[in-house]
């Protein structure tokens, strides 16, 4: 019996519409990150970041082979799931009359994804205890929208998700507990102190050496590494 692979794909528009890009990775069927991809899409929306992410995860992936999706954008999954068949029995129109919106892109989704064994999984994007995949895919999608340059790799040099924070900041006036507490936060953050958090994946340090997951990890520059790597100003 051959093992599903699960994989997670994300896409990214920084002004929707504005610099946009798609991303992917796939791991093993006990869901440990193998590769990954990303590339960017001009200017563009997040929805068709976030379909592309999906057509280039199946044009990358072996159709014999069963695959679960994990995605945050329930346009996408929506899209080939609920309204596809809809779609295409109203000559690709919507029960408004209207043009499908994205049309080409789903039309090449639904083309791969014929005779496949394919599972969609919806996923909350931006979560403390998230999808770990999905993180990962939201990581390199923002990276590329940003950067307007494609990336990939491996599980040796995967892109670190930035930390969430674990609640929102509370609006109105703060309490005088809240606001002692925000004023000695500033306090450390002059004086140089670095935050500090458990990595969530395996990264490599600015410095070249790598960490594992669950190793104490730092701002280091505009990425992610070693405390000490900071103190020295690697």
């Amino acid at each position: 019996m051959v093992e599903r692979v699960i994989a997670a794909c994300d896409g990214a528009a920084k002004g929707n519409p504005g610099p946009a890009a798609w991303a992917y990775v796939v791991a093993d069927s006990a869901g440990v990150p193998q590769r990954w991809q990303s590339g960017p899409l001009g200017r563009s929306t997040n929805n068709i970041g976030e379909l592309t992410a999906l057509q280039q995860l199946l044009g990358a992936t072996d159709p014999a082979v069963p695959l679960e999706v994990r995605l945050d954008s329930t346009y996408t999954r929506d899209a080939v799931t609920k309204w596809l068949v809809g779609w295409k029995r109203n000559g690709w129109k919507t029960a408004a009359g209207k043009s499908v919106a994205n049309r080409e892109l789903i039309q090449d989704i639904d083309a791969l994804l014929e005779g496949r064994d394919v599972t969609f999984v919806y996923v909350p994007a931006h979560q403390v205890d998230g999808d770990p995949l999905n993180a990962i895919a939201d990581k390199a999608a923002s990276d590329a929208a940003r950067t307007q340059e494609g990336a990939g790799g491996t599980a040796a040099d995967l892109p670190v998700p930035d930390p969430v924070p674990s609640s929102a900041p509370r609006r109105g006036r703060p309490s005088a507990s809240s606001a002692s507490s925000s004023s000695s936060a500033t306090k450390r953050s002059s004086a140089g102190g670095s935050r500090t958090l458990s990595a969530r994946f395996p990264g490599t340090c600015p410095c070249t050496r790598p960490y594992a997951k669950g190793d104490k990890i730092t701002k280091v520059g505009s990425s992610w590494g070693h405390p000490q790597c900071a103190g020295a100003g690697a």
